[in-house]
């Protein structure tokens, strides 16, 4: 885990997300607490438990992406799931454990990647090897014959000069790929599994897997050759030597341990398992839902196919715009798992405009770098993108509240004409000001039904 300050934690995401300034310093004291913990004393270190985030806000203001921000400097395993999803055991659909066996998935991948980039260099060098050995064949060492010790040995060390000056130019014009196009034939190895297929209740979504893996181990490997380019055979050559490299069962252990201590789980639509007062229809398991939930944020052990999990020290960030409910109408054991809460702030026309613009990631930045693309340059006008600014706060008070997402669309549309006609156009730049932002959006502003369905 990388060690950043609370106040160096805020910066970063400053540089992606506007506002929410609550909301970051939240995220960013929890992150902290995670590297102090690690240099708490053993016996203490264990009992320190995450205080875990509710983020209370509307669609389209920041909550998700705080998140992912955070666990990218962290480089913590992060998996975002709607709580939506899950259903109470006995019910058709995923229990909530599903979640923490797909975080040590996400988990493994990211180990195995790591793991992959360190043998690389390793794996490429066999790999050019092998190449090597399918377009020079080595010479097989015959037997010699009885009356070898009396014939003079220069011819046999002349042919093996030979061979290994005639692997050096072709190891020459590999390496300046002036072999990519020509065709070897390369035997690749490939597991034979059959197809299964299961419907099984809650609780049992992994079963297919390991049956899967099961057959697949019973089974023989099958091989097959094919004629493929050689820049395509390195590369085909170089992940399979990269597998037999790395050890998986250190990176079992690894991702299991980066789950436990450094995961973040980011569980969104909370508020939608938050039960109305009636006893009927599909509110009769939403309560269900939060029970089952309380022993996964409280800490207990999550069997997967990698080995157990303890989600004890796993951070929970969850989120939901609870226009319907309240986090109080949660049951009392899931809201004090719950300590930190944090309200998120509307977006209005000043933090669209510095969505519009300041962010590294801005969206007026990605249009000019698309258009760029066609050899088209777009300006865009200072009174243009308040227009535009305007427009979405406009919009967003008189339909859906949808916070920056309206932006994406209103985009879209003001661009729609220059984005279909930019491979033929004969223009190559065009400035965007406040009359041509008006001329394509005005009418569908003015008319409220238009705007609804297509704003």
């Amino acid at each position: 885990m990388k060690n950043f300050t609370p106040r160096e934690i805020v910066t970063e995401l400053d540089k992606y997300i506007i506002g929410q300034h609550n909301a970051k310093r939240a995220v960013a004291i929890a992150l902290r607490n995670r590297w102090r913990r690690q240099n708490v004393a053993p016996d203490l270190r264990d009992e320190i438990a995450p205080k875990n985030i509710i983020m209370i806000g509307p669609t389209g203001v920041g909550k998700t992406e705080i998140s992912r921000r955070l666990a990218h400097l962290s480089q913590s395993p992060f998996l975002k799931i709607e709580a939506s999803k899950f259903t109470e055991v006995g019910y058709v659909g995923r229990d909530v454990e599903s979640m923490v066996r797909d975080l040590t998935d996400l988990a493994i991948n990211q180990v195995k990647a790591e793991e992959t980039e360190k043998v690389q260099l390793k794996a490429q060098e066999i790999a050019e090897e092998r190449i090597l050995d399918l377009l020079l064949p080595p010479r097989r060492e015959k037997r010699p014959p009885a009356d070898a010790a009396a014939r003079p040995a220069e011819p046999a060390l002349i042919e093996q000069e030979d061979e290994t000056t005639t692997r050096q130019k072709l190891r020459r014009l590999l390496r300046e790929h002036k072999l990519d196009e020509r065709m070897v034939e390369l035997e690749i190895t490939q597991r034979v599994v059959p197809m299964v297929e299961i419907f099984s209740a809650a609780g049992m979504e992994e079963m297919d897997i390991n049956i899967k893996d099961m057959f697949g181990n019973l089974f023989p490997k099958k091989s097959r050759r094919r004629k493929v380019k050689i820049a395509e055979a390195l590369e085909i050559v170089t992940q399979e030597e990269a597998q037999r490299l790395i050890d998986m069962d250190k990176v079992n252990k690894q991702a299991i341990q980066r789950v436990e201590q450094s995961g973040i789980i980011f569980l969104d639509e909370i508020d939608k398992i938050v039960g109305s007062n009636g006893t009927h229809g599909p509110d009769v398991s939403r309560e269900g839902v939060q029970r089952d939930l309380l022993p996964i944020v409280e800490g207990c052990t999550v069997t997967t196919k990698h080995g157990m999990v303890k989600t004890d020290h796993i951070l929970f960030i969850a989120s939901g715009a609870f226009h319907s409910a309240k986090p109080a109408d949660l049951i009392p054991e899931l809201q004090g798992r719950f300590p930190i809460r944090v309200e998120l702030e509307s977006l209005g026309r000043k933090e669209f405009v510095q969505i519009l613009t300041e962010p590294q990631n801005a969206l007026i930045k990605q249009y000019k770098a698309l258009m760029d693309t066609e050899g088209i340059e777009l300006v865009f006008d200072g009174d243009a993108i308040e227009k535009l600014a305007e427009i979405a706060e406009v919009v967003n008070q008189r339909t859906e509240n949808i916070g920056a997402r309206r932006l994406h669309t209103i985009m879209e549309k003001l661009l729609e004409e220059i984005s279909f006609d930019a491979p033929d156009s004969k223009k190559r730049k065009f400035i965007i000001d406040a009359a041509y932002v008006s001329g394509r959006l005005d009418s569908l502003v003015k008319n409220e039904d238009l705007s609804r369905y297509i704003l």
